[in-house]
């Protein structure tokens, strides 16, 4: 991971989802720096601790109450991650 922020948002960066009529707040923590790499047989996620908090948030976001099976958040490359990582899909799914 780099030191410095290529893909985090700003502070202000606030995404609003609306799933089956659910509206869903995802934020980023100041300064988060969420990198992804996949090493081929594994992937990993490095992150600071205010990205470790945001991953936290948006995976709590997705577990409340009323949000739909399907719910998910597109993290990419220079969008919510560092450049050059992996992109990331975080989906609540219920079913089996």
């Amino acid at each position: 991971m780099t030191s410095e922020s290529n893909g985090s948002p700003p502070v202000s960066t606030r995404l609003n989802t609306v799933a089956d009529g659910v509206t869903r707040v995802f934020t980023w923590e100041e300064g988060a720096r969420i990198e992804v790499r996949d090493l081929g047989g594994e992937i990993v996620i490095e992150a600071n601790a205010a990205g470790l908090k945001t991953l936290a948030d948006h995976l709590l976001t997705l577990a409340r109450d009323g949000t739909p099976d399907g719910a998910h958040l597109h993290l990419e490359d220079s969008n919510g991650l560092e450049a050059g990582s992996a992109s990331l899909v975080l989906e609540r799914c219920d079913g089996e």
